[in-house]
């Protein structure tokens, strides 16, 4: 089973005309989780305001596969991730937590950047280990099949 990030409740202020969720919320769900797992590697919200390093988002996919009503909970999980010396990627899926269905997915390549001069940089060891550690210890529940940006990775 992929890592379990975040659970989330679908509020009335997330939906649309539709009935569903807007697609925007779907990508704050997701980013609500990623900032779990950056955090975890030591590049989320903190180090971007104590160390000045944090990451951003260069490009994304993301598949829409079952709509997601108010008051409905979802469950996001990271199901695959990789990194080389200065980019991340990884994938993200939303499931539905009653039913155990695949509501949406988010492939995201971000790359690693000094804020102070919003440019990338090379991850430190410290953050390679730390990364390198959750690729083994969860490796075998990754699932690179499908993947698009897998060729940016340059290892």
């Amino acid at each position: 089973m992929s890592v379990l990030l975040t659970t989330k409740k679908i509020i009335k202020e997330w939906t649309d005309y539709n009935g569903h969720m807007n697609l925007s919320y779907y990508i704050l769900v997701f980013d609500i989780g990623a900032e779990v797992i950056l955090s975890k590697f030591k590049m989320g919200e903190h180090s971007a305001k104590t160390t000045k390093k944090s990451t951003m988002v260069v490009e994304t996919h993301t598949t829409y596969n079952q709509e997601v009503k108010e008051g409905d909970e979802v469950d996001v999980f990271i199901s695959y991730f990789d990194h080389d010396n200065k980019r991340l990627l990884y994938k993200l899926e939303m499931y539905d937590k009653i039913k155990n269905t695949l509501s949406a997915t988010t492939e995201i390549l971000a790359l690693y950047i000094d804020l102070n001069i919003r440019k990338v940089t090379k991850f430190e060891h410290e953050k390679i280990k730390i990364m390198d550690d959750f690729i083994l210890s969860n490796k075998k529940n990754f699932n690179k099949e499908g993947l698009k940006f897998l060729n940016k990775i340059k290892k």
